[in-house]
């Protein structure tokens, strides 16, 4: 039996940008049913291999190479000839899940228009697998909302359903389970299996071990812009060949020790007293209710050093309380008091999706410097905390959506710790990294608490993050 061709294949792929060679050159081919997952620490190229292969490079760089799709060869640097495949023959779901949602159109009317228009279904049948999309993720009551009112957890499953809607063969996904708690993450794992088991490719970008595993079909371990291991998933995690990899494994957080634990920082004085809080959100008509109780009763006193974690299905409210004690967002019930002699600047805030932080059409650099010019600091203690987050310095010159999504949370996070915050609210801060890098942002949030009396507040959905950080806790769960 004549073996059947690849549904994607690329041939030796190469980026290059002004600061010379990024990537490559890189060269596999994917099969129907087969899955190929992509590891590596975050800035390694795992992203801007997707975008070469999808055509949708930043500006500035430049792809080069062979890239066939579907029987059809494409030079890699010919994008106008791809684009009539995108969301047919191949759709990517980017790290960033806001910017695949259109902020202008409600949620249930985008993925209807793409059953529609790209997966040539009817307006009835497109609208009823649009319900049936959104209730199977978990997002039953999500038609009629705006991207904007959408946790991240909640964005990153409508942009996946986006995603599939067109039934595209080659399926590439940028960190499809990032933010999300692990019972919504496994619904994306069994999503990926499911379009394997119809014939689908799926190449699958991910700093979770977990999913690497359960998807299964072949595994590429990336370090700065080259392939240094790959083979059989089952083989590599098991058995990791290259240095870099038994490393990567090792920091997966299901290996940490309680290390953050261990230390019993002094009681410090009082920065944040909540005292009976509630909060609501959605409203009641004559037809249907929407209304639901994010929490209620929650008080806490937060003193200079402490470490809680706060944990809770997607969409939950975790990320309303951490806005709710800074002042972003009025609670329904109960009082935030802050100390009254300290900046109100010094109640910081790390956003889940690091894309809402930034100007879009600002340098990083100049965002940087525009804070230190603000606030009179002195822009020598940037670069000894770049380094300290392994951050290069050319990045400085770069737009927001022109690095990897880890690599501007760590930008996030140096921002922030310029201020010297009293308080930092640090909403899923370690999301977007590779396990070693996570680990060491993590420590240097740890560190930080202890070392500047920084009271720390942290979003995770991930248990082994929540243990390490200390035994104390606050769990919101959904309340009707």
């Amino acid at each position: 039996m004549t073996p059947m061709p690849p549904l994607l294949e690329v041939d030796t792929l190469r980026v290059e940008g002004p600061e010379g060679h990024l990537l490559g050159p890189v060269s596999f081919a994917l099969h129907a049913g087969r899955a190929l997952t992509l590891l590596g620490e975050s800035g390694s190229g795992k992203s801007l291999l997707a975008h070469a292969i999808m055509g949708t490079l930043p500006r500035g760089l430049r792809a080069r190479g062979r890239i066939v799709l579907g029987g059809r060869a494409f030079e890699a640097n010919d994008v106008r000839s791809r684009r009539a495949s995108w969301g047919r023959d191949i759709a990517l779901l980017p790290q960033e899940p806001w910017i695949a949602l259109d902020p202008t159109m409600r949620v249930g009317a985008q993925l209807a228009e793409t059953h529609a228009l790209v997966g040539a279904k009817s307006r009835t049948e497109a609208w009823t697998r649009t319900l049936d999309d959104l209730r199977t993720l978990g997002l039953g009551g999500a038609a009629m909302a705006w991207p904007i009112t959408l946790s991240g957890g909640m964005a990153q499953r409508a942009a996946f359903a986006i995603t599939r809607a067109g039934g595209a063969p080659v399926l590439i996904v940028d960190e499809p389970t990032k933010g999300l708690d692990h019972t919504a993450r496994d619904e994306i794992v069994t999503r990926l299996r499911q379009a394997l088991e119809s014939g689908c490719t799926v190449l699958t970008i991910t700093h979770d071990i977990a999913v690497a595993r359960a998807l299964g079909g072949d595994v590429a371990v990336m370090l700065s812009g080259d392939v240094v291991e790959r083979g059989e998933a089952q083989t590599v995690l098991a058995q990791p060949a290259h240095t870099y990899t038994r490393a990567l494994l090792a920091a997966d957080p299901a290996s940490w020790k309680a290390h953050a634990a261990a230390h019993t920082a002094a009681a410090g004085e009082e920065v944040l007293t909540a005292t009976g809080l509630r909060k609501d959100v959605g409203h009641h008509t004559a037809h249907r209710s929407g209304h639901r109780t994010l929490f209620r009763d929650l008080t806490l006193t937060l003193r200079a050093g402490d470490r809680v974690a706060v944990t809770g299905p997607s969409g939950s409210g975790k990320s309303t309380l951490g806005n709710v004690l800074l002042g972003l967002v009025s609670a329904d019930k109960g009082t935030v008091h802050r100390h009254a002699s300290i900046e109100r600047v010094r109640y910081q805030k790390l956003y889940q999706e690091p894309t809402s932080a930034f100007a879009p059409r600002r340098a990083i650099g100049h965002a940087l410097a525009d804070l230190c010019k603000r606030h009179r600091l002195d822009n020598a203690r940037i670069a000894p905390l770049m380094q300290q987050m392994r951050l290069p310095e050319p990045l400085l010159a770069r737009l927001p959506n022109e690095i990897s999504g880890g690599e501007l949370q760590r930008f996030a996070l140096l921002r922030a710790l310029l201020l010297d915050p009293v308080f930092l609210f640090a909403d899923e801060p370690t999301s977007r990294l590779d396990p070693i890098t996570q680990q060491e942002v993590f420590d240097t949030l740890v560190n930080m608490t202890l070392e500047r009396g920084c009271a720390l507040m942290v979003v995770t959905h991930d248990p082994f993050i929540a243990g390490s950080l200390g035994p104390r806790r606050v769990a919101i769960g959904e309340q009707t």
